[in-house]
């Protein structure tokens, strides 16, 4: 078996021609070009030793990536155009895929790769890298999330939800998957509001929806492409009369599919329904149900989602908290302070106020949720000064924790 120098003069040769093109095209100097390999050499020593740590590996990547910003920089100076980025960027993915590896059982590693993926817009070495990450690391939510929010910002939902179930079924120690889950299918409902109140955006709407109503997970391979091609590599054209006919939807199927319950809220609801069962869920949690649901101002549910999270809270946890802040925040949902309809709202949200300082199990935990609540409100140099004045004096006679 090679040793560490051996290994290391490997990788380090294999950067030679780049180094090369360098000090042909002046990009550096020779002085430069040494420094350069003293320092790669440094880290190829450090990272292929024994006792090596993913904290070296991110610093040769972080190292590699600087000299790429230099010699790009450098390139734009001199006008030099045929300087290629590929092998910089190639050489940095190189290592990358070295330190997961070397240290599979490291989170951080897998976040840079798919980081540095994503910012050279690498799509396919980016879903081979994710589904690498997921099958090592099932149990860690923020990865499930990573997927999801990346599937639902590129437009397809459906593998978005394919995440994100999937995700609910491994992580049940926590609600990051839960959250994260419904406020993307919030987002997803705010632009589907969105198209219907443009001209022809409710059947478009409800085509998106039936297009994505399928919740088959479905994980793509990791060798798979996206091009078809046949035995001899060559790229196999689409035959037209093999095409799959367009979806038409006459208007009693878009009658039919007008009352579809997604498009009126249902996944979030059996989102916050199905969190109820799982082991985590506490007051805390359905308070941050009830807090990412409020923050949806833009969706047409957004009142039946909210009452609801507000009536299991009241069923499950009455006197808690949580509730009676929920309670009293209810009011305010989607009214600005600007607004003449504020002072209504206020003078409701003090008297379910008033009422819970007498009901709660945890006043002093109630009392620092409310303040929470007013200062930022307080703080604000438009408000009213009569509403102001209320405030103020709410604040003044709460009870001192």
């Amino acid at each position: 078996m090679a040793g560490v120098p051996e290994k290391a003069r490997f990788y380090l040769e294999r950067a030679v021609p780049q180094l090369r093109e360098f000090e042909i095209k002046g990009i550096f100097t020779a002085d430069e070009i040494r420094s350069l390999v003293r320092k790669r050499t440094d880290f190829e020593h450090l990272v292929l030793s024994p006792g090596n740590k993913p904290s070296d590996w991110l610093n040769y990547a972080s190292w590699e990536k600087s000299l790429e910003k230099l010699r790009a920089k450098r390139c734009r100076r001199l006008q030099i155009r045929t300087s290629s980025k590929h092998t910089g960027e190639g050489r940095i993915f190189g290592i990358l895929e070295r330190a997961v590896n070397r240290h599979p059982g490291n989170l951080e590693l897998w976040k840079e790769y798919l980081a540095y993926a994503k910012d050279l817009k690498a799509t396919k070495r980016y879903r081979k890298v994710m589904s690498r990450a997921l099958r090592m690391h099932p149990a860690k939510p923020e990865l499930w999330v990573m997927a999801g929010r990346r599937s639902a910002n590129n437009g397809d939902m459906q593998a978005a939800r394919a995440f994100f179930m999937r995700g609910a079924r491994f992580c049940t120690r926590d609600a990051i998957v839960w959250l994260e889950y419904a406020r993307c299918e919030m987002e997803w409902l705010e632009r589907m509001d969105a198209k219907r109140g443009k001209r022809g955006g409710v059947e478009k709407a409800i085509q998106e929806q039936a297009e994505q109503s399928d919740d088959e997970i479905k994980f793509a391979e990791e060798d798979s492409e996206d091009d078809e091609v046949d035995e001899n590599g060559r790229l196999v054209l689409p035959d037209p009369g093999n095409a799959p006919g367009k979806k038409v939807f006459d208007e009693d199927t878009t009658k039919k599919l007008e009352g579809n319950p997604a498009l009126d809220g249902a996944i979030p609801l059996a989102i916050f329904d199905i969190a109820k069962k799982q082991p985590f869920f506490n007051p805390t949690v359905a308070e941050q149900f009830f807090e990412l649901f409020a923050a949806s101002n833009s969706v047409s549910a957004q009142a039946r989602i909210v009452q609801h999270v507000l009536s299991s809270m009241t069923e499950l946890y009455p006197n808690d908290p949580a509730t009676c802040f929920c309670h009293i925040r209810q009011p305010l949902i989607n009214v600005d302070m600007n607004t003449p309809s504020y002072p209504k709202a206020l003078r409701e949200a003090l008297a379910h106020l008033k009422s819970s300082l007498s009901t709660t199990t945890n006043k002093p935990q109630l009392v620092e949720k409310v303040k929470s609540w007013i200062e930022p409100v307080l703080a604000s140099e438009d408000l009213d000064p009569a509403i102001r004045t209320v405030l103020e004096h709410t604040l003044r006679t709460l009870p001192i924790p």
